[in-house]
């Protein structure tokens, strides 16, 4: 595959204005230009964000619209690219790459001047006649950093609120899911401002080279092992990051429920793009007694789903890459298959797998296995269930089944996520309403809807006092008396509020 990058030609007058050294802001020792081939593109980039272009909201709007012309016009060609890279099916490829951004677009669009709009903040008695508000400032040049599993869902819902903020943005799709690289890195600068917004495409060197430039912003979906890599050089500039990353969603079913019911939604989480989801339900947690009723319920789903033979189906994708496959293929190894298990090396394909006897030191237990396998571990309450998600990292999600809606509660309460769903599965990010993002090892930060909104902008503490009305200041200046103190502690004192209420 080729690499290099996708950005607009800097006139030549430009090119010879660009500062050396700093990639427009400090951000590489040396004669940066001649070292690094990003510098000038991250020069240019800031040098339209400072000229003021990407603030006006009618800028932004414009952006934004072309991000849905982009996803009604390559529409076609984004379901046969993901069907190259993922064996997607279009029904999957339609919901979760094309609707779900759409989605995001009109939230955004259809709230953005309010989200822009200054907040107004409560003032003390001592700047009563003064305004004081919060300006929603965008951070400069942003980088999104987008994964393969879902290759246009992943890079596009960050860009919309880094563009909703009226930052410019560098984006980076991944090299792992090929076709669909290229037709970002081809199609997509063509509906935005190329003064404002550039692909890089390339692999780990490119991104590394990438890295070393100054952002303002950085946004990074991914594994966390790489996470901290470019948390790492993140930090060498103290630029801030949003981390995306992943981990183990566990699963919890209690003996009270729809077994055929559950069977189902896990089932379609698990499987969904081959497992290739960070928010899957990684294992399931159940008593043996459940166990025993979810296998055939289990079985059936798959079989509902994707008939007898799922190799067939034009619903059931594959494994991204040669290397993926290996990987996912030696945690079959794990305990014993009660579903599923078949493999084809040459299509990539691993069946939908159901584990059982399977224990916590197991390597399926080990690592987030991003692929189309179930595992099950028994316990025998729900507290013990409890007690085993704490025992782990963080996860990204938790889900929790049951009929009686006080233990969905109990594991709502006791455990720690990024997002929580009961009695379903990764329903809950299809909700711009909701932040979704990870805590600890899932992740750092939330985005969605105004959340994304959020994520990219600088709140701005302003306060605005008039010229005049000097003798309001003079007990504050020295020198310093009890009496002027006396004064501004009661101009500048702030009584706590009580919330009790006379009946």
């Amino acid at each position: 595959m080729e690499t290099g990058t996708v950005f607009p030609q800097l006139p030549e007058s430009e090119a010879k204005r660009a500062p050396e050294g700093d990639g427009g802001n400090g951000s590489v020792d040396g004669d940066a230009l001649s070292r690094n081939p990003y510098a000038g593109l991250v020069s240019h980039l800031r040098a339209s964000w400072l000229s003021g272009k990407t603030r006006p909201m009618e800028y932004r709007v414009a952006q934004l619209e072309a991000l849905g012309r982009f996803l009604d016009d390559k529409k076609q060609q984004i379901m046969d690219a993901t069907a190259s890279d993922l064996g997607k099916a279009p029904f999957e490829t339609e919901l979760s790459e094309i609707l779900m951004c759409k989605n995001e677009l009109h939230e955004t669009l259809s709230n953005l001047s309010r989200w822009m709009k200054d907040e107004k903040v409560d003032r003390i008695l001592a700047v009563q006649l003064d305004s004081a508000f919060i300006r929603k400032d965008p951070y400069g040049v942003v980088l999104i950093i987008a994964p393969w599993n879902y290759p246009i869902h992943l890079f596009l819902v960050p860009l919309i609120g880094a563009i909703a903020a009226g930052n410019c943005a560098i984006i980076k799709p991944s090299e792992v899911s090929k076709k669909t690289e290229r037709l970002v890195a081809e199609a997509l600068p063509s509906y935005l401002d190329k003064d404002c917004f550039a692909v890089v495409t390339g692999g780990v060197q490119e991104t590394t080279r990438l890295l070393e430039n100054k952002f303002d912003y950085i946004f990074f979906t991914g594994s966390p092992p790489v996470g901290r890599i470019v948390m790492t050089a993140a930090a060498k500039h103290l630029t801030p990051v949003t981390l995306e990353l992943g981990g183990k969603n566990p699963c919890y079913v209690s003996d009270t429920c729809d077994v055929t019911n559950v069977a189902r939604r896990v089932a379609w989480g698990r499987f969904f793009n081959a497992g290739q989801t960070c928010i899957a339900p990684d294992y399931l947690l159940c008593t043996l007694e459940m166990q025993e009723k979810l296998l055939p319920a289990l079985q059936k789903a798959i079989n509902d789903f994707y008939g007898p033979n799922p190799r067939e189906s034009p619903d059931f994708g594959r494994i991204v890459s040669d290397k993926q496959f290996q990987r996912v293929q030696r945690l079959l190894g794990s305990g014993r298959v009660a579903v599923g298990g078949q493999t084809d090396e040459a299509e990539r394909y691993i069946a939908p797998t159901v584990l059982v006897d399977v224990q916590p030191s197991d390597p399926v237990m080990q690592e987030e296995i991003f692929g189309p396998i179930l595992p099950i571990i028994i316990i025998t309450s729900v507290d013990e269930a409890i007690d085993f998600i704490n025992s782990r990292e963080r996860p990204l999600a938790v889900y929790a089944f049951s009929s009686d809606d006080k233990v969905v509660n109990r594991v709502l309460e006791r455990t720690s996520s990024g997002g929580f769903c009961g009695n379903d599965t990764m329903m809950h990010v299809t909700l711009p309403s909701l932040p979704f993002g990870g805590i600890g090892n899932s992740g750092l930060g939330t985005h969605h809807g105004k959340f994304s909104f959020d994520t990219f902008s600088h709140p701005r503490g302003c306060l605005k006092r008039g010229m005049g009305q000097e003798p309001l200041n003079a007990p504050r200046y020295p020198p310093y008396s009890q009496r002027k103190f006396g004064i501004i502690q009661a101009a500048l004192k702030m009584a706590r509020v009580s919330d009790c209420t006379l009946l």
